[in-house]
C-alpha cells in the first residue's frame, strides 16, 4: 500500500478507532448489536481464516446469499488481502448463477443453506472453485465460516492500492450476455462520500438497510453508513408489516430503496398508525405520487438521483423538490455530459447520451477489452442512457439509447432481448418485442407482444410460467398481448418504436 493509497479495509480499521463501542451493524432477528471495533475483530479473523486458506490477492469470491453480517465482513476480509468480492443475485436462475461464477472465476464461493442445492447442481461446472463454504453451519459438501473465524487475526499484510479491484458486478445482459463491471476500492469509498454529502449522513441515523447486498445501490448505502459512524439495520428480505415497526422502534432515518418498499410503509402507516415520522431522508427510483405521499406524511425529503452499476450508483442527485421530475444535478466530483450519435456536446434543452468521468466511473467490463475501448472512447464513460439538461444544470433522464434499451421493474435491470430469446424458445412464439409499460407497483412493467404460429395456441400465464423457467423471475413479463402482426421497418426488422406507441400501456 503505497502513502496515497485508501482501501475498504483501511475504512474499516479508521472506524474501529473513530466510533469504536458504538453501535455499526444490526441483522433484523438476531439481538445482537456489532460495534464498529467488533466489526473490525471479525474482518481479521476472516482475513487470517482465508489467508490460510491460501487466498491471495486478485482472486475472486463468489457469494450467493442474502444481507447478513457474514456477507458485510467477506467485503472487508477481502478488501484486506487484496481479493475481489464476486456477489450474485439470488434472483437468477441456476444456469445464469453458473454463468456469472465462470465469467469470473472464483477461487472460493460461500452459501447460504437456501442456496447450497443450487451450488451443488452446478458444481461439476465449475472448475475454478477450490473450496465450498457455508454462511452459516457445515453442511454436507460446504465448510462452515465459522471455522474460517477460528484461525486467529494475524496474516501477511498485502499490497493493496485505491485503485485495485474490489468488487465485480454484473449488469443485466445486454445483447443477451451479462457483464462483469469491476469496481475499485476508490470507486467505492467515492460513492460512499456522494452519499454522505448528499443525505448528511452521521452517527446519529440508523440506515434500514434492504436492497441486496450484490446490488450496487444495497452494497454501496450499506457502505456509505458505515463510513459515516451510522448504525445498518440490515434485513434479509422486505416485509412491509415488519419494515413499518422497525421504523418506529428503531427510529430508522435513512434508506435506499425501489417501489414497492416506500409506498408499502406508507401504507402501514395509513392502516395502522405506525410512527414513521424518523424517516427523514430517502433516495432511490420512485413514482411521484409515493415521493410526495412520503414528503407530506412525515415531513422528510426525498432525493432524486441518476446513476448505474458503472458509476458507482451515481452520478447525479438532489432534493425531489428542487426540480419535480429531474435527477438533479451533476455530483460534486463528477463531470457530466450529453453528446450526439458523434460524441459531439448537445445545447442545452436537446437530448444526447448521458456521458461521465470521475472518480467514481467503474474500471471496465471483466475481461470485455473491445467492449471497454468503445465504452470508454474519447476519455469519458458513455452509458448508454440519453438524457437532457435544462437551462438551470437539472439532468432529466429520457430513456436509452435504441442499442441498449432496459427495462427496470423495481429498480432491477432487464434488457428486452434476454426475454425476447427466452419467448422465441416456445414453440408456438413466430416472433415478439418486449417492452416496457407503466406498472402501478413495480414503476415499470415488462410487456412481451407475441404472434402466435399458425394453429398454436397458448394462455398468457403459461408463456410467463415458461419463461420464468429460463431466465430469473423477476424478468419474465408481467404482460402479454398477442397481435396478429407486428409492425416493420423498410428494411425488414421491427418497428419497435411503433409497438411501443401502439401496445405501450399495461392491460
Amino acid at each position: 500500500m503505497g502513502l496515497y493509497d485508501f482501501t475498504f479495509y483501511d475504512l474499516v480499521s479508521r472506524n474501529a478507532v473513530i466510533y469504536g463501542e458504538q453501535d455499526a451493524w444490526m441483522d433484523d432477528g438476531d439481538a445482537r448489536i456489532w460495534s464498529f471495533s467488533e466489526i473490525k475483530k471479525e474482518v481479521d479473523r476472516l482475513a487470517c481464516g482465508l489467508w490460510k486458506q491460501g487466498l491471495e490477492k486478485g482472486d475472486r469470491i463468489g457469494v450467493l446469499g442474502k444481507n447478513s453480517l457474514s456477507y458485510f465482513l467477506l467485503y472487508g476480509a477481502a478488501a484486506a488481502l487484496g481479493a475481489i468480492v464476486l456477489p450474485i443475485n439470488w434472483r437468477l436462475s441456476a444456469d445464469e448463477v453458473a454463468y456469472n461464477l465462470n465469467d469470473c472465476g472464483p477461487r472460493i464461493v460461500f452459501a447460504d443453506p437456501e442456496f447450497e442445492e443450487v451450488i451443488r447442481g452446478i458444481k461439476d461446472n465449475l472448475p475454478s472453485v477450490a473450496d465450498y463454504f457455508n454462511l452459516g453451519s457445515a453442511t454436507a459438501g460446504f465448510t462452515s465460516f465459522q471455522t474460517l473465524l477460528d484461525q486467529g487475526t494475524t496474516f501477511d499484510p498485502v499490497d493493496v492500492a485505491t485503485d485495485d479491484g474490489f468488487v465485480i458486478i454484473h449488469t443485466a445482459a445486454v445483447a443477451g450476455r451479462p457483464r462483469g463491471a469491476l469496481l475499485s476500492h476508490g470507486n467505492v469509498l467515492c460513492a460512499n462520500m456522494q452519499f454522505n454529502c448528499l443525505l448528511r449522513l452521521g452517527p446519529a441515523d440508523v440506515h434500514y438497510n434492504v436492497l441486496p447486498l450484490f446490488h450496487v445501490g444495497g452494497l454501496f448505502m450499506a457502505t456509505a453508513a458505515f463510513h459515516a459512524g451510522t448504525f445498518n439495520l440490515n434485513v434479509s428480505k422486505f416485509d412491509a408489516v415488519r419494515a413499518a415497526e422497525l421504523v418506529q422502534e428503531k427510529k430508522i432515518s435513512v434508506m435506499l430503496e425501489f417501489p414497492p418498499i416506500l409506498g408499502s410503509i406508507l401504507e402501514q402507516h395509513e392502516k395502522t398508525g405506525v410512527d414513521i415520522s424518523s424517516l427523514r431522508a430517502v433516495t432511490g427510483l420512485e413514482v411521484p405520487e409515493t415521493i410526495e405521499k412520503y414528503q407530506d406524511m412525515t415531513g422528510g425529503t426525498f432525493y432524486a438521483m441518476y446513476g448505474q452499476t458503472e458509476t458507482s450508483c451515481l452520478a447525479t442527485y438532489g432534493p425531489y423538490n428542487d426540480r419535480p421530475g429531474s435527477a438533479g444535478k451533476t455530483l460534486p466530483m463528477a463531470e457530466v455530459r450529453l453528446v450526439d450519435d458523434y460524441d459531439r456536446p448537445v445545447a442545452d434543452g436537446q437530448v444526447g447520451e448521458i456521458v461521465v468521468k470521475g472518480p467514481m466511473v467503474f474500471k471496465g467490463y471483466w475481461h470485455l477489452p473491445e467492449d471497454n475501448a468503445y465504452t470508454f472512447r474519447g476519455g469519458w464513460h458513455h452509458t448508454g442512457d440519453q438524457g437532457r439538461f435544462d437551462e438551470d444544470g437539472f439532468l432529466w433522464y429520457a430513456g436509452r439509447k435504441a442499442e441498449k434499451e432496459l427495462i427496470k421493474p423495481g429498480g432491477e435491470n432487464v434488457y428486452p432481448a434476454e426475454v425476447e430469446k427466452a419467448i422465441m424458445e416456445h414453440p408456438a412464439i413466430a416472433a415478439t418485442v418486449v417492452i416496457g409499460v407503466p406498472d402501478p407497483k413495480w414503476k415499470e412493467g415488462i410487456k412481451a407482444v407475441c404472434v402466435l404460429k399458425e394453429g398454436e395456441p397458448i394462455e398468457p400465464e403459461a408463456l410467463i410460467n415458461f419463461v420464468g423457467e429460463r431466465i430469473a423471475r423477476y424478468k419474465k413479463p408481467q404482460y402479454i398481448e398477442f397481435v396478429a402482426e407486428l409492425p416493420m421497418l423498410e428494411d425488414g426488422s421491427v418497428d419497435r418504436n411503433k409497438v411501443k406507441n401502439l401496445y405501450g400501456a399495461a392491460e
